[in-house]
């Protein structure tokens, strides 16, 4: 009996031991996240400890409208930004992110290709296509008219109306994730916010957002969580950095001259239902004082508003901690801020207003966070049309094709069916998708097209045959897209000349375009064989000449064989001294393009 209480005693001191030595890595692990800035999340991801939301600084009187000449950028230093990062081997200068980032991160993204732009939120509701938010503010636009018949004028029912009402009750994420997987994309591009300012996640520092007002839903959370259960690979996007300039046309007047809603402020909501939400953090502020900023079209001149530098400074902060906090809540593949500067903050073109690094600084956070949580380098960030040269950076061409083959970064093509808003003239047409996605991967790129989605969130019955249409011809052709690199040239065409489908968003112009026999791109695909796709489908029976391939030329190889995919039976070819001749079978069962795969 007495050994047995020994024996028991040490089994029960050996299971003390071992819960002191549990407690104590317990305490040591959250003491080692806690001194690297982050902060368990429930037995989760760590995540990084974010500040609550700072009040904005007191704005001066606005001076005259067009009376102030914007701030010198070339003469003004770069703002160092101090908002939180987490810690790591990355610092906020693009010389650390380079030295310390490693390529292989955005390896999936080769493999990938074809992705689907989820470029849906509000402005949708307005049926008015891109920007309505700032076009309903300008009279004489579509947005305008369109406001004025389903709300009245702006000076008092508003964009913030807009939000009030929207509603997309029949929007179901998760289905429309599957329907995306199953006809060939493979990532997402997700809307967090546009330059509306309208956060469509549960935002720390954004009360204008998806789950206080109008959905009353976390849209951002349930298409996060449908791309992980269907295993894809997905971003966000983040439009913010236009939203201090973008809405000054909030702060114009109707033809009686009264001031549209971007006047109003907190003290004016009470008794409203918009009660505690400050205008100021949806519209931004009046900056008109400043030249250019009344009229601008697309962005104002270049320069900084050198009489808010405080808000400037203020506004960067937010801009970076409202990436930052949806980050730490879902975890994205890779991040993508819009802007057609160098960078975010830059002090020109989209950038205008003010310079600081806090682009460089949320990129490095973002990088160190990550790590953190996987234990390795597996994210990467977009930034619209950053040039050449920066490791981890992947740069964008926006409804328009490179020259030519592109290997100095990686990049994304990227436009939208119809319009990047939804307007009720679309057309849908799979040719143009897959026409675009054929130029792009030519050239060494990937490509996102955005999906227009209805203000309450279903998809017009055409849409979705051009979704299916498109799956139809991924199922044949996706062997090689996937993990397909460029050539040693994109293509040829009739004379010597690329003929290619027009640059913009795709409609009737893009549906009109007829590519023809001579229209031939080029992939490599993962399996080494050189794959050959007509750009339309020739008739059965007719002959194709693909001049690159021909004898004693700057490519000739042997050529063992040639495969038709989506064809079982045996092609007639041969190589002359003008090219590879191939004789096309019945065609008839084929749509918009045919590949040969070429060993």
């Amino acid at each position: 009996m007495r050994s047995i209480h020994k024996t028991q005693q040490l089994l029960i001191s050996c299971c003390l031991l071992s819960l002191m030595l549990c407690f104590l890595t317990n305490c040591k692990s959250q003491k080692l996240l806690s001194s690297q800035g982050f902060a368990p999340k429930g037995g989760n991801l760590p995540i990084l400890e974010l500040p609550p939301p700072a009040p904005m600084p007191k704005i001066p009187d606005p001076l005259p409208v067009n009376s102030v000449a914007l701030g010198d950028t070339a003469g003004v230093k770069e703002v160092k930004m101090d908002f939180p990062m987490a810690s790591g081997p990355f610092q906020p200068t693009w010389k650390s992110i380079g030295e310390n980032y490693q390529e292989s991160a955005i390896s999936w993204l080769r493999e990938a290709k074809f992705g689907i732009w989820v470029h849906f939120g509000p402005q949708s509701a307005g049926m008015s296509g891109d920007w309505f938010a700032r076009k309903m503010y300008i009279k004489g636009t579509t947005a305008y008219e369109n406001h004025l018949k389903k709300y009245g004028s702006p000076v008092d029912s508003g964009y913030k109306e807009v939000l009030r009402d929207w509603n997309p009750r029949k929007l179901n994420p998760e289905k429309y994730v599957k329907l995306y997987h199953r006809i060939g994309a493979r990532f997402l591009l997700i809307q967090g916010v546009h330059h509306d300012n309208f956060d469509l996640w549960d935002s720390k520092y954004q009360p204008w957002n998806a789950v206080n007002i109008g959905p009353h839903k976390d849209l951002l959370a349930l298409w996060a969580k449908a791309a992980k259960k269907e295993g894809m690979h997905f971003g966000i996007a983040f439009h913010h950095e236009y939203s201090w300039w973008w809405f000054q046309s909030a702060f114009r007047t109707d033809s009686a001259d009264r001031m549209f809603d971007g006047r109003l402020t907190l003290a004016d909501g009470k008794g409203k239902w918009w009660e505690g939400y400050d205008p100021k953090l949806l519209y931004g502020i009046n900056l008109r004082e400043y030249k250019g900023m009344d009229e601008f079209q697309y962005r104002p001149d270049e320069g900084i508003f050198t009489r808010h530098l405080d808000y400037a400074k203020w506004y960067a902060d937010r801009w970076a901690l409202r990436i930052l906090d949806a980050v730490n809540k879902y975890d994205p593949d890779f991040i993508y801020t819009d802007g057609d500067s160098s960078q975010p903050f830059s002090g020109w073109r989209t950038g205008t207003g003010f310079k600081s690094d806090a682009d460089e600084r949320m990129i490095a956070s973002y990088f160190n966070l990550e790590l953190a949580r996987h234990g390795k380098q597996d994210v990467f960030s977009i930034t619209k049309f950053f040039p050449a040269g920066q490791k981890g950076i992947v740069t964008t061409f926006e409804g328009r094709y490179p020259r030519t083959i592109k290997t100095d970064q990686p990049w994304l093509g990227e436009n939208a069916v119809g319009d990047w808003f939804y307007r009720p003239d679309i057309i849908y047409d799979a040719r143009f998708v897959i026409h675009c996605l054929l130029e792009y991967v030519c050239r060494d790129g990937a490509y996102a097209v955005n999906i227009p989605i209805r203000p309450d969130g279903s998809l017009e019955p055409a849409c979705i045959e051009m979704l299916n249409d498109i799956g139809d011809w991924m199922k044949v052709n996706g062997s090689a897209i996937y993990g397909s690199k460029a050539w040693v040239k994109e293509g040829e065409g009739k004379d010597g000349k690329i003929h290619m489908i027009p640059a913009g968003s795709l409609s009737a112009k893009q549906a009109a375009f007829q590519y023809e026999p001579e229209d031939i791109r080029f992939t490599v695909g993962k399996d080494g064989k050189l794959n050959v796709f007509t750009m339309m489908v020739p008739p059965s029976g007719s002959k194709i000449t693909v001049h690159s391939l021909k004898k004693g030329g700057d490519y000739d190889k042997p050529i063992s064989s040639v495969k038709l995919l989506g064809y079982n039976g045996n092609i007639q070819w041969s190589q002359t001294e003008d090219g590879l001749i191939i004789t096309l079978p019945a065609t008839d069962k084929f749509k918009t393009a045919l590949c040969f795969s070429i060993n």
